[in-house]
């Protein structure tokens, strides 16, 4: 499988980065394993996760980082993925935090979570708003010298503090943001393409949008509020129940018919065919979810498709 160099970096990926927010949530650790195998086994090596992964489920989280961690010591497979984490997410026990403290503390609680020792990409997840960008660089500075992470990234930041965290890392020689996670799909277009876009652009980061599926509603099975109960996530896909999800869905019905593939395969594939995108981070649960994303990198969506999703998702 062709791989793409995450930018400023040497870290080879496979285009489709797994979300590890189901390990441990909606998989418990033998269904993770086995989905683990079956995607790194195709070929693809960029697994994302996050240090409050599932905190919805005991209030903490953790959960995620500890199954990747096994799965990685029992299949001795850690020098052939890349390993992406997360630090400053809010959960009960603390509010959202980057100060110097928290991620200082957080990093080795990651780390021996995954049972590694070092992180290949350390996204800053959410940004408290209060702590000076360069103490959070400054973190990271210390962190990248001990060997512990390799690159840093960013996710929920503003496009103010985003700028400021390269003005900081420019003047004060620490170090810069390699990759940018955006919300951002067919249904979700406005917000990265206005506010992100043009700063992934001047800065050179590779992007890596979340939720690409838009909550599941993107592969279809959501079309009327009495489809939200088939899963434990559908009331997420709720909000796209409008005229405009119906056209996106219509467009990708008949792109997917035409060829032979399933609307969320198409979805993924727009999100690989828009320039700035290098990897769409999504998440399976079963080995049918995994094959239409193992042929996402494979579908070359033609013009007009492309034109029928960007008219339909406007």
């Amino acid at each position: 499988m062709e791989k793409r160099t995450i930018k400023n970096t040497d870290l080879q990926i496979a285009p489709i980065n797994f979300g590890g927010n189901v390990f441990g949530w909606t998989l418990d650790e033998k269904q993770s394993f086995d989905i683990l195998d079956k995607f790194t086994g195709e070929g693809f090596n960029f697994i994302d996760t996050a240090d409050t992964y599932s905190w919805w489920v005991n209030g903490k989280g953790g959960q995620s980082e500890e199954i990747i961690g096994k799965w990685m010591k029992s299949r001795g497979k850690r020098n052939d993925l890349v390993i992406a984490t997360k630090v400053g997410s809010e959960t009960k026990e603390h509010g959202f935090d980057i100060s110097k403290k928290h991620i200082l503390k957080s990093v080795d609680e990651s780390l021996q979570r995954l049972q590694t020792d070092h992180i290949d990409l350390y996204y800053t997840h959410f940004d408290d708003k209060i702590t000076p960008v360069e103490e959070t660089l400054q973190a990271y500075d210390e962190i990248i010298k001990a060997g512990k992470v390799r690159y840093i990234a960013a996710s929920n930041i503003s496009p103010e503090r985003l700028r400021a965290s390269f003005e900081a890392s420019k003047k004060n020689n620490l170090p810069k943001y390699v990759a940018l996670q955006p919300h951002y799909n067919l249904m979700e277009r406005e917000g990265f393409e206005k506010n992100y876009a043009p700063l992934a652009e001047e800065f050179g980061l590779s992007v890596f949008p979340y939720w690409s599926l838009a909550s599941g509603f993107l592969t279809g099975k959501y079309r009327s509020e009495d489809d939200l109960s088939k899963s434990q996530r559908g009331e997420g896909a709720r909000k796209y129940l409008n005229n405009k999800g119906m056209e996106v869905l219509k467009a990708l019905d008949e792109i997917s018919a035409k060829h032979n593939t399933k609307p969320a395969t198409v979805a993924l594939s727009w999100l690989l065919a828009q320039p700035l995108i290098t990897a769409p981070i999504v998440s399976a649960t079963s080995e049918s979810q995994l094959e239409t994303l193992f042929a996402a990198p494979k579908l070359q969506l033609e013009n007009d498709d492309l034109e029928l999703l960007n008219k339909a998702s406007q």
